[in-house]
């Protein structure tokens, strides 16, 4: 049975967290007191906190774009800046719909599948696919996007996708890991121990996985289709040529409010 905490139990836990070194310590205290099923679950959620797991890991959720997505342990945790990439996905599927056909989606790199989730939630019924290579974000996912009537294959970005989504894409969002290996050091602890390196670790310039993304997209892309990336700003142009190289059409987009950067190709029609 779920017991109630007082607002007498968050001065203390606001007070570890933030000797933690924690930056929100009392909106993560507030989160934790309401998540907290027992006095024992809250003591040991509190502990975590402080070892450092991610607050969503903790939790097991994140926010994403209005949707509370489960995020398990050692899975990727959806940031905030990537709401940008999938309302821009969501803005580019509302003008590809076709009354009467179904939107095909395709999430590749999807760790806890929020993208993917999020445009299936806005942009009504669609036909929805979602892909990683590690087996904890596959299950994670899967209890995401069941709510959509999605499929969640687990492989290396395009090999375990059904051969008959072939041509057929009509949004791609590929959230590839694109941080330099030689910077994946300098990264938040949060993310360097409780994060898949294969989630964050891009290669020698942070571009390999979307190289690859860009050399298969077209195969997979409807005409008219497009194939969405999330990168730095300091890499958009380098993704661009990626893009470019593929034969798509490509443009890179940003929001200065989430400091997010997003490139889009697109197939010719």
């Amino acid at each position: 049975m779920a017991i109630s905490f007082s607002l007498a139990d968050l001065p203390p836990i606001v007070g570890a967290l933030r000797a933690a070194g924690c930056v929100f310590a009392e909106d993560e205290a507030q989160l934790l007191v309401s998540s907290a099923q027992t006095t024992a679950d809250l003591t040991a959620m509190v502990k975590e906190r402080i070892a450092g797991l991610p607050i969503e890991q903790v939790l097991g959720w994140a926010e994403f774009c209005g949707l509370r997505i489960a995020v398990d342990r050692g899975v990727f945790v959806p940031r905030r800046r990537t709401e940008f990439l999938a309302r821009t996905a969501i803005t580019l599927g509302w003008q590809a719909a076709r009354p009467g056909e179904p939107l095909v989606v395709l999430d590749l790199c999807c760790g806890s599948g929020a993208v993917g989730a999020a445009a299936a939630a806005a942009l009504g019924p669609v036909e929805l696919h979602a892909a990683d290579v590690d087996p904890a974000a596959v299950r994670c996912a899967r209890r995401n996007v069941a709510a959509a009537g999605g499929q969640v294959h687990e492989g290396d970005l395009f090999d375990p996708l059904p051969p008959g989504l072939r041509g057929r894409v009509a949004i791609l969002t590929a959230n590839v890991p694109y941080i330099p290996t030689d910077q994946i050091a300098l990264l938040p602890a949060e993310a360097r121990l409780h994060e898949p390196r294969v989630a964050l670790d891009g290669g020698g310039d942070g571009l390999d996985l979307l190289r690859r993304v860009a050399a298969g997209a077209p195969q997979w892309l409807a005409p008219g289709g497009s194939v969405l990336s999330e990168v730095s700003e300091r890499q958009a142009q380098a993704a661009r040529a990626a893009f470019a190289a593929g034969g798509l059409g490509t443009r890179v987009t940003a929001s200065e409010d989430l400091n997010a950067t997003v490139v889009v190709g697109t197939r010719h029609r």
